[in-house]
């Protein structure tokens, strides 16, 4: 299916460790991929209800990030609004997953919603106060790119890739000294 408008958001906090992916894969896929007009890539990182006018001013919305179901460090999982909702005490185990199933709630209440579409991978630790990724995760992380990039593909979103090549462990030091990379 095609939308006119697509959000990417990347949520996470990068100060506990695996919890921050979704920041870092929101800023890869910036980095080392040609974005459309009709795509916004956001780097959601801890904004929770800020992000609300995203879901409520785009026709599909993608959100990745870290999640609580079961299964080994790396599974990921992919849910719409109403798998979502159908689930929500399985999914409400963290802020991040609190807050989403919050706004889908709030945005349904006033059917100005776009399809949502809540991609999460199981971390190792997202309790740490450490900035980067555990290497399970680090490991896991192409294979998030490339469910988000497939989920992109199904909203009409074929990403190619530009001359950039930045690893995640540019990206993940980029967030811990901004001012390092000079051209992000």
């Amino acid at each position: 299916m095609n939308y006119k408008k697509v959000a990417l958001i990347g949520i996470g906090n990068i100060m506990f460790h695996d919890e921050g992916l979704g920041a870092y894969l929101s800023k890869y896929i910036e980095e080392n991929y040609d974005i459309p007009e009709n795509l916004a890539i956001v780097e959601g990182g801890t904004l929770g209800f800020s992000l609300m006018t995203y879901y409520q001013e785009y026709d599909k919305i993608i959100v990745v990030g870290t999640g609580s179901k079961e299964g080994s460090v790396g599974t990921i999982a992919s849910e719409n609004a109403d798998e979502v909702m159908k689930n929500e005490s399985a999914t409400r185990k963290t802020a991040n997953e609190v807050e989403i199933t919050m706004m889908i709630e709030i945005c349904s209440f006033h059917e100005e919603m776009g399809e949502v579409q809540l991609i999460t991978m199981v971390a190792e630790d997202i309790i740490e106060v450490k900035n980067g990724l555990t290497k399970s995760v680090l490991d896991a992380m192409p294979k998030l790119v490339d469910t988000t990039l497939e989920e992109l593909k199904n909203s009409g979103i074929t990403l190619k890739r530009n001359s950039q090549n930045m690893t995640f462990e540019e990206i993940i030091d980029f967030f811990a000294n901004p001012k390092q990379l000079h051209h992000i």
